[in-house]
């Protein structure tokens, strides 16, 4: 069983603030840490492989920093780890993104799952993985919180809906997008980490023309979208002071209650 896991390393978002003046995120001086989505991820990942045999591969797009979240993949249990680094990847959107992972998946070759978190939580745009099984051609389901079970050519798993789950049977290689429900991520291992950071460590570094693509498919020129400004919304409070007695004020929440249809 061949896994591909998709992590992304992302600002502990605890910790994020907006610059008042331009409304983009102050990014300096903010820990940087793998999507927790990601890491329920490769934590499946690598328990299908404990069971199931194969290899995990953890992929990754970003500046050379990045190289820390691929060094904890493995530590993680990760087989090897490749980053995608380029100038020219620099401010992609969800399309351009999906195309440099997609091209990265084909240069790896044969694969039996792609997995990912449903979301970065830098982003919440939840788009990353739909793109990349579409850009693949492979069935896609999201929302998985629970892997019943495997099969050689096909996977069976329950996807978590607002109202209750669905269980769904598809083929693979197929891509799944994964939630917190899924499993507890073990902690690195510490000898792994020593070995991830080693000059022989299983870690290569990917380029544009690595993947045999034009600058202009990917990174800001291959963007379909483009991020104006972020700005955090304002909320105004509106309330109202209900005069009398206590059983006239109570009935007149009530109406006004019912009138919102709130009860």
């Amino acid at each position: 069983m061949d896994i591909v896991v998709l992590v992304k390393q992302v600002p502990n978002t605890m910790e994020v603030k907006l610059d008042p003046k331009t409304g983009n995120l102050i990014r300096e001086g903010i820990e940087s840490i793998i999507n927790p989505d990601d890491k329920h991820a490769l934590e499946a990942a690598v328990r299908i492989k404990q069971e199931h045999g194969g290899k995990v591969t953890a992929v990754s797009m970003g500046p050379p920093q990045a190289i820390d979240a691929i060094s904890e993949a493995v530590g993680l249990g990760a087989d090897e780890g490749i980053l995608l680094t380029d100038r020219a990847f620099a401010g992609a959107d969800t399309w351009a993104t999906s195309t440099t992972l997609g091209k990265a998946i084909e240069k790896i070759g044969r694969f039996d799952l792609v997995l990912c978190g449903r979301q970065a939580i830098d982003g919440d745009t939840a788009q990353i993985g739909p793109q990349v099984a579409d850009y693949l051609g492979v069935p896609q389901v999201t929302y998985v919180f629970d892997i019943e079970e495997i099969k050689k050519s096909s996977i069976t798993v329950k996807r978590r809906l607002e109202d209750g789950f669905e269980r769904i049977q598809c083929t693979l290689p197929a891509l799944l997008t994964t939630i917190g429900e899924l499993n507890k991520p073990r902690f690195p291992r510490v000898d792994r980490l020593i070995d991830a950071c080693k000059e022989n460590a299983r870690i290569e570094t990917w380029n544009s023309a690595d993947l045999g693509i034009q600058t202009r498919e990917v990174g800001l020129e291959g963007s379909l979208t483009n991020v104006i400004k972020t700005f955090a919304p304002k909320f105004q409070r509106q309330g109202e002071i209900l005069e009398g007695d206590a059983k006239a004020a109570v009935k007149s929440l009530v109406g006004k209650l019912r009138e919102k249809r709130l009860i």
